[in-house]
């Protein structure tokens, strides 16, 4: 989906490469990445464990893309995630979910109520069949995939040059007068923006279409070649991504074990501290994301409204 524009993503091989690299989704629909390098690590410590949303996920409501593909399908861009599960509630609409995976390629039908989730290295791509479809995202490992846990299909020549995949990912806008019928103003296809988001789209389905020929041709193993370049591209992010993991999702899991040997030992202090949070709605219009247009909640329970510790 996983998921905001596609950040920088410098490095591949071994060490960094300047360059971008994608990420978007929070979720599935996958979010922002700012910068070449890694940023801070936001949350972590037991306090914010105690807090999380569950199991530190990550929850985007997305609109899938409705421009027309160049195999003349609508939806958004083929991409994996390499480190997290992305899940999807259907919410209104009719679609099809096309992914490349163990079980080579296969089409999933989408329509209100269905949900279903895929596993890392599952190659996915939304086709909004009717224009109308809207998923609510669930993004394990919440922060993962804005942190660049996300690869585009692109051909093979740009996802071997790191500077060229940064390139190819990035939302910068486009010239106003490009000339290939996109328009950079207001109108159907957006500004400046939404034309960078759907030549990205674009340049990803190019790619899919590619790989999901190999795929149909020769078997699932096809996607080796592909799934080799994508750790390459992503493989210097693992030190920024245990980090966000252990101070979030780990913590998590962490804090559930705790609370499960206070309650054999008949402890009740887990159980003062009992508290409801409150995102809040998320500010501005949608962002672009890999599949469609995000709208991303914020979930840090440092911003979260509602707690008030326990006067007791």
């Amino acid at each position: 989906m996983s998921g905001g524009g596609s950040g920088p993503v410098s490095g591949g091989g071994a060490g960094p490469v300047s360059g971008g690299g994608a990420g978007p989704v929070s979720g599935g629909g996958s979010g922002p990445v700012s910068g070449g390098r890694p940023g801070p690590v936001s949350g972590g410590g037991a306090g914010d464990a105690a807090l999380a949303f569950p199991g530190a996920t990550g929850v985007t409501l997305l609109d899938v893309y409705d421009w027309v593909a160049p195999d003349g399908l609508r939806g958004g861009s083929a991409h994996i995630h390499l480190a997290s599960t992305e899940g999807y509630l259907i919410l209104r609409g009719a679609g099809r979910l096309q992914t490349l995976g163990a079980q080579g390629f296969r089409e999933e039908p989408l329509r209100p109520g269905d949900c279903l989730w895929f596993t890392p290295g599952t190659v996915h791509r939304l086709v909004n069949e009717d224009g109308q479809l809207q998923i609510l995202v669930i993004m394990q490992n919440a922060g993962l995939p804005e942190a660049g846990d996300c690869v585009l299909t692109f051909p093979p020549a740009i996802l071997a040059d790191p500077a060229r995949y940064a390139a190819a990912a990035s939302l910068a806008a486009p010239p106003r007068d490009s000339g290939d019928g996109i328009e950079d103003g207001d109108g159907a296809a957006g500004d400046g923006l939404a034309a960078a988001a759907r030549r990205r789209r674009d340049l990803a389905i190019e790619g899919f279409a590619a790989l999901r020929a190999r795929v149909e041709r020769a078997g699932p193993a096809a996607l080796g070649p592909f799934l080799a370049a994508a750790v390459r591209l992503t493989a210097f992010r693992v030190p920024d991504w245990r980090g966000r993991w252990q101070g979030q999702a780990a913590a998590v899991a962490a804090r559930t074990a705790g609370q499960l040997r206070g309650i054999q030992t008949l402890c009740t202090a887990d159980l003062r501290s009992g508290t409801v949070l409150r995102a809040g709605r998320p500010p501005g219009p949608p962002s672009y994301g890999m599949c469609g247009r995000l709208t991303t909640y914020d979930l840090a329970p440092s911003r979260a409204a509602g707690h008030h510790p326990p006067a007791w």
